[in-house]
Formats: C-alpha cells, structure tokens, sequence
C-alpha cells in the first residue's frame, strides 16, 4: 500500500471522507513540517549526541552545577575516568557548543554555555516522576 493510500484511509478514518484534494493538501501540511526542522537540525543532533555519552554529561552538569569556570583540574578528581578520556570529552563538548574553554598559561578553563544550560534544563523540566 503506497503512502498516499494510507493517507486517504487516515483522513477517511478521522472525518468519515476523503478526496485526492484532501490528501494533496495533508501532503503540503506534511512537508511544512518537514520544512520547519531548517538546515541546523545537524548542529542540534551534534549536540544531543555529545551529551549522549556518560562522561561528557557528568562534565557538562557539573560545570552547569558548579556555575563558574572550573579549571580541568577540578574536573578531574570528580569524574572518574583517566585524564585523557577528560581531555577527549572536553573536545567534544567544545566542539558541540555545550563549553567555553579559556586558556591562562598551562591552565585550561572550561565553563558550561547557555545552551548546554538550557539543554540540561529542559531534560530536569521534562523529567517526569515515577
């Protein structure tokens, strides 16, 4: 069965009849949705794929907690993983736009953006009780 066929079930279901103007005109709506996601719809998967790994997410929500710049060596005795896998995850995170990083001599700063902020907010937001 081709996609307009079921379509026209759909509609036919939903309101009792259906012509080929009512599924053309889903169609459009259909890919007005489509239309809506825009062209940075990689930049926001980029992002959500960062976050979707432990240590990445445990860095970025304690930079979030900690509200200021954290110097990777705070960051390293609280996150329990080696120091190159700290480094890498930073990189990471810096490339997705979810932190800053500063340097001051040898120091590396790093601080959480506003949109890793948001991001996170919106997950604690939506997190539903169980």
């Amino acid at each position: 069965m081709g996609q307009a066929e079921r379509i026209e079930r759909l509609i036919t279901e939903e309101s009792g009849e259906c012509c080929a103007a009512d599924v053309a005109e889903r169609l459009d709506t259909l890919q007005e949705y489509r239309s809506s996601v825009g062209d940075d719809y990689e930049t926001d998967l980029g992002a959500l794929k960062t976050l979707g790994n432990d240590t990445r997410y445990e860095i970025v929500r304690l930079l979030a907690a900690a509200g200021r710049e954290l110097c990777v060596c705070e960051i390293d005795p609280v996150i329990d993983v080696s120091d190159s896998a700290i480094s890498h995850a930073l990189s990471d995170l810096r490339e997705a736009g979810l932190v800053t990083r500063r340097k001051d001599g040898t120091w590396r700063y790093y601080e959480a953006t506003d949109r890793a902020e948001a991001l996170l907010a919106a997950l604690d937001d939506t997190r539903g009780d169980r």
